[in-house]
């Protein structure tokens, strides 16, 4: 497929996948639903990628959905809609490897839905998050409402909703909606070292850590365990990851993943 929106490399295991419609502040419309979806399950089948990071082009990651597209649905059409988004931010989600989102500038409505979606998020100083959907009447449509309380707590999630404010990097890092703050120059660098650091770690044991988490979440706290405990066995055995890890620290040096 040839990408209009998207631009992506592979190097060493981690894909940087860039966002490049920076002309809208690279809005989100029904392109840039399919061609991430053909991308991710591109990037899943290839066997390369071990750590995914999400970027935008220019001064916003993403600064929301495109209200141009939108403004002329109707109901069923707005509901079929929002369930193209949801689809394709599960199926990040739902991803084997790690997704890190570097924030570089807006993250605003379906933008912060779309970070929301990633593992984990590394912002700049200069970042912008919000959801303020219920400024044009709207409600978040890519599961933020969902996500956001998970993330944050009810209490910041509803302010967020509710009062349509903005919020800088360091108000985002003290209510757990990003894990880092760095200047902005240093963005991609910083991402890009936890991205190496994480794809020099067992690859199958990264992905059960996704995995067993991302399920475990929204299990009853005793199956979430058991899941843990199978999941953990099935890394030991002769050949197995967890063998070729312990005796490599055993014979004091690198495992040969």
């Amino acid at each position: 497929m040839e990408y209009q929106i998207l631009k992506h490399e592979i190097n060493d295991g981690i894909a940087v996948v860039t966002i490049n419609r920076p002309q809208a502040l690279n809005a989100l419309n029904t392109l840039f639903f399919h061609e991430m979806d053909h991308l991710t399950a591109e990037l899943q089948a290839s066997g390369k990628v071990r750590v995914m990071v999400l970027t935008g082009e220019g001064k916003a990651f993403v600064a929301g959905a495109d209200i141009a597209e939108m403004v002329h649905k109707d109901s069923d059409e707005g509901s079929a809609f929002s369930r193209l988004g949801q689809n394709t931010f599960r199926n990040l989600e739902r991803l084997s490897f790690p997704v890190i989102a570097a924030i570089n500038g807006f993250a605003l409505g379906g933008g912060l839905e779309l970070a929301m979606a990633c593992d984990f998020r590394i912002a700049s100083a200069k970042a912008k998050f919000g959801q303020p959907e219920v400024n044009l009447g709207l409600i978040p449509g890519y599961a933020g409402t969902q996500r956001l309380s998970r993330l944050t707590g009810l209490g910041n999630a509803l302010f967020l909703l509710l009062t349509a404010e903005l919020i800088g990097a360091e108000d985002a890092l003290r209510i757990g909606l990003v894990q880092k703050v760095t200047e902005p120059e240093q963005l991609m660098e910083e991402t890009l070292r936890l991205a190496k650091l994480i794809a020099s770690k067992g690859p199958k044991a990264v992905q059960k850590v996704k995995q067993v988490t991302r399920r475990g979440f929204a299990m009853d706290f005793d199956e979430g365990s058991e899941l843990e405990a199978d999941e953990f066995g099935s890394l030991f055995g002769p050949g197995a990851e967890g063998e070729e890890g312990m005796k490599a620290f055993l014979e004091k040096r690198q495992p040969n993943w």
